[in-house]
């Protein structure tokens, strides 16, 4: 595990939790520079995405949640303003607010699927996730293709050159990580109504990804504060026209 603070550190610190297979770096980049400007950032590259993630994997969710929390604990009296799950990191988001280990203000859930299921299905979709990586590795572009068709991307010249980033960070990994990241978040329980005092989950909904999704967040937070995009899955981060709407709602919600 891996964690950089920087940025306007007399600000309010926002936990900054990026998504399936991605390093902050990568997943936030096209936006990190304008969120130091407003926010104490804490940034986290999980297991298996820090300076060993050659030759160690991802271990699962709850160890690397368990670790969030102790970090917090240690070095912010167990106490952020905010937090930002991208993706994946949503279900981080949820976890912590669950566990309630520590206090977050405001949770972000950032066009998280939230999809869940049994280890029999689990297991099935690894090894299909596992495959497709493992055929495409050989070919980056054939790799770039098949995210961008997985997450039903409309392709521009900004979508093109995250994607590329994107695909090709993937290859650097250990060939267990994003198989096993997959697995465990599929598989790791996010309770139903979750709610914590004090504190308010914010939802960046990005309509284009299918009206199944609010059903979700409906689900498993209590009265969730749902701001609608007619946007694909974290537009915002690498496409122009919605990072100015989405930085703005943050700032709005965080009291800035």
């Amino acid at each position: 595990m891996e964690f950089k603070e920087f940025g306007k550190m007399d600000g309010k610190r926002l936990l900054l939790l990026p998504g399936t297979a991605c390093t902050w770096e990568i997943n936030f980049h096209p936006v990190i520079d304008r969120l130091a400007e407003q926010y104490h950032l804490i940034c986290v590259n999980y297991d298996g995405f820090d300076q060993d993630k050659k030759t160690k994997p991802f271990t699962d969710m709850i160890t690397v949640t368990e670790k969030i929390e102790d970090y917090i604990l240690k070095n912010h009296d167990g106490h952020v303003e905010g937090a930002y799950g991208s993706s994946l990191g949503g279900s981080f988001v949820g976890l912590l607010i669950q566990r309630k280990r520590i206090h977050i203000d405001h949770g972000f859930i950032g066009s998280s699927d939230l999809d869940q299921g049994s280890p029999f299905v689990a297991k099935i979709m690894t090894k299909i996730v596992g495959k497709w990586i493992a055929n495409a590795g050989k070919n980056p572009q054939k790799l770039n293709d098949m995210l961008v068709k997985s997450f039903g991307m409309e392709m521009d010249g900004e979508t093109s050159a995250f994607m590329s980033q994107f695909s090709s960070s993937i290859l650097e990994l250990h060939p267990d990580t994003v198989t096993r990241e997959f697995y465990s978040d599929y598989v790791t329980p996010l309770e139903n109504d979750i709610h914590a005092e004090g504190t308010t989950v914010h939802i960046v909904y990005a309509l284009k990804m299918g009206k199944k999704y609010e059903k979700r967040y409906l689900q498993h937070f209590r009265n969730p504060d749902i701001h609608r995009f007619d946007m694909q899955h974290e537009a915002w981060i690498f496409q122009q026209e919605w990072t100015q709407p989405i930085l703005d709602m943050i700032a709005e919600c965080m009291g800035i």
